[in-house]
């Protein structure tokens, strides 16, 4: 394993069992800026037979008899904390690398990518500690049952590479504390600052078999998802590959956890206060350079301030400042790949073609290098038009009027997906009123943000199962009832 610069990072080896092993194959994985189109790491391309030895490993590591799953929580809370504090150490190293490989400005990087690993860690491992195990229940025909809550086992958790340490530790750290064992499968876009996590469970004594890590492409994630050694997968990405792996885990009875796609809805009802909320409005709708499957990219606003909307956000598309990621005042990035910024384009063409009036952005920024796209915003766009309802990932809005609430919140149940939102109101009760009507997953008033505290997750096409708040935990939980004092019958 070598670092040599900040432009170029280097590993030849695979965290597998506790140590550094040589890859099966000889294939890498080079992963290029998309600042400055040039490479800037390279890591070993994992193969089946790498996914093979690490699930064999967690495999191990979770069915001895002291193992994993058997430690008592405050046990585990110590190798916890630990790992919790090794990955803040690592905090702006994982930014760092996040920001050079999917061009997250640093800001929210930082913000996000940095503290959310440790801070995930310790909450988990404080709720595993609180929670009682067992629970003594009076039968209804007499007698009592005892309930127990055991781990759930190996898991496959595969992630994507828009928030790739934040979203990984919206599984490892529920995982891990509530006793199961992990095969990590990161997109082959963001290997980089997995690597962190690695270097942290090794320094913080992480027992050997618990955290593994292959990266790979597709291939290497379906062979994963229906490897025999799994015992539930947890997967973050698009819905168009949840379905293929919900219908894998629905054939082997296997639980699964999807956080999918999003289309999500700004509700702008007619006291909203916009101009005195910019910062929440980008929140909401622009971080990440557009690549959030939350984001709200669909804003419905009234037609009574319709133009006084549409000249909001075209102000707040206009005045971002867009450049290299690393910069602490750069506010939009570039796309993760050049591919990512064909697509974006793409729809920006479709919606021109499709009769939408472009208000802000609509082409490149003027620049050498890099994946960029001007944040844009589309006026009169239809609620059926096709950029209103696929996903784009990127930082492109579609501003579309209604006359009536009942009207805003139909358009808004009326995309398949059903993760995020929002409403914008200065009456909160009007807001919460607006809200409970959405189908949706998670919603905010007048802001948009992930509470660790409560459960995030998706209805329809966003998916299944819910993350983070004491749900994210149970999700890794089995349950096994035992009949202890027999019922007196007759």
């Amino acid at each position: 394993m070598s670092t040599t610069a900040d432009q170029h990072i280097a590993y030849d080896r695979l965290y597998i069992g506790g140590g550094w092993v040589e890859p099966t194959g000889g294939e890498r994985i080079t992963i290029v800026s998309p600042t400055t189109e040039e490479v800037i790491g390279v890591v070993p391309d994992g193969t089946e037979a790498d996914i093979d030895a690490a699930v064999a490993a967690a495999r191990r590591a979770f069915d001895a008899r002291d193992g994993w799953a058997a430690w008592e929580p405050e046990a585990r809370n110590e190798i916890l904390e630990r790992f919790a504090t090794a990955m803040d150490e690592r905090a702006e190293e994982s930014a760092r690398r996040t920001s050079t490989q999917n061009g997250m400005p640093i800001s929210i990087a930082r913000q996000l990518e940095g503290p959310f690993p440790g801070m995930l860690v310790r909450y988990y491992a404080g709720l595993a500690a609180a929670q009682d195990r067992e629970e003594v229940r009076p039968g209804l025909l007499g007698g009592t049952t005892r309930v127990r809550r055991t781990p759930i086992g190996v898991v496959g958790a595969i992630v994507p590479w828009n928030f790739p340490q934040a979203i990984t530790f919206l599984k490892l750290a529920p995982l891990l504390a509530a006793g199961c064992t992990v095969v990590l499968k990161p997109s082959p876009e963001t290997v980089l600052d997995a690597y962190t996590i690695a270097e942290a469970a090794e320094a913080a004594g992480v027992p050997e078999g618990v955290i593994n890590i292959v990266q790979g492409g597709r291939e290497v994630g379906a062979y994963l998802v229906q490897h025999p050694g799994v015992d539930k997968v947890a997967f973050t990405g698009s819905t168009e590959a949840g379905r293929k792996i919900g219908e894998v885990c629905g054939r082997l009875l296997r639980p699964v956890t999807l956080e999918l796609g999003g289309k999500s809805a700004a509700i702008v009802l007619d006291d909203a206060d916009l101009a005195g909320n910019m910062e929440a409005l980008f929140g909401s709708m622009l971080i990440n350079n557009g690549q959030t499957c939350w984001l709200n990219s669909r804003i419905l606003a009234p037609r009574s301030r319709y133009d006084d909307v549409v000249e909001t956000l075209a102000g707040l598309a206009n005045g971002v400042t867009i450049g290299d990621p690393l910069l602490d005042t750069t506010q939009i990035g570039p796309m993760v790949s050049a591919r990512q910024r064909d697509r974006v384009e793409g729809y920006i063409a479709r919606g021109k073609a499709d009769g939408a009036r472009v208000v802000a952005g609509g082409g490149r920024p003027d620049r050498d290098t890099g994946f960029f796209v001007q944040p844009t915003v589309f006026a009169d766009v239809a609620p059926d038009a096709v950029i209103a309802r696929e996903e784009i990932f990127g930082p492109v809005l579609s501003v579309i009027p209604y006359d009536t609430e009942d009207e805003a919140i139909a358009i808004s149940n009326s995309s398949e997906f059903g993760l995020g939102g929002t409403v914008w109101t200065q009456d909160q009760e009007r807001g919460l009123a607006v809200a409970r009507r959405v189908q949706t997953g998670t919603i905010g008033i007048n802001h948009y943000v992930n509470d660790p505290a409560a459960p995030f997750g998706g209805n329809k096409a966003s998916g299944l199962g819910r993350e983070l708040g004491p749900e994210g935990m149970t999700a890794f939980q089995a349950l096994q009832t035992i009949y202890v004092d027999p019922p007196q019958l007759g």
